[in-house]
């Protein structure tokens, strides 16, 4: 079970702010292979959803409102750690995003872009996929809404 906070971009303290890009590179620039620029100023506009086992960062999304990245709300940056995938933590730490979107933001409508792999772990939290597959960054992706 995971300690699940959500924090503005200005509440998080400087160890929250390293760990979670640690981990963000650990796992999108290092373990997939994709040299991209993922501090991209996006982080100040953006809810931090925080999942923590033990004191440290583990699971992470960032969030945001309608029209900061899509016209919808969005949930991005959905990541766990290596070490820590056999726990459930991605289908945690989505949930508790889900309903930040929803409870904080006052939104339900939710569109994401999802790694192609991921389309059925993102149909069970009740995606639908919408459009065509695309490259980011060199990964194959997929636009995905839920109503």
């Amino acid at each position: 079970m995971l300690a699940i906070t959500v924090k503005q971009f200005s509440e998080l303290n400087i160890t929250e702010l390293y760990e979670l890009l640690r981990l963000r590179s650990e796992v999108f620039v290092v373990e997939q292979n994709c040299v991209y620029q993922d501090v991209d100023d996006k982080d100040k506009t953006a809810l931090h959803v925080l999942g923590k086992k033990e004191g440290k960062i583990v699971a992470y999304t960032r969030i945001f409102r309608p029209g900061d990245y899509f016209k919808e709300a969005s949930i991005g940056r959905v990541v766990v750690a290596a070490t820590e995938r056999k726990f459930g933590f991605g289908k945690e730490i989505m949930i508790a995003s889900i309903k930040a979107v929803e409870n904080q933001l006052s939104y339900t409508t939710i569109k994401i872009s999802a790694q192609c792999y991921l389309q059925k772990f993102y149909k069970s939290l009740g995606f639908e996929s919408v459009g065509e597959e695309y490259l980011e960054d060199g990964i194959p992706h997929i636009g995905m809404i839920k109503n």
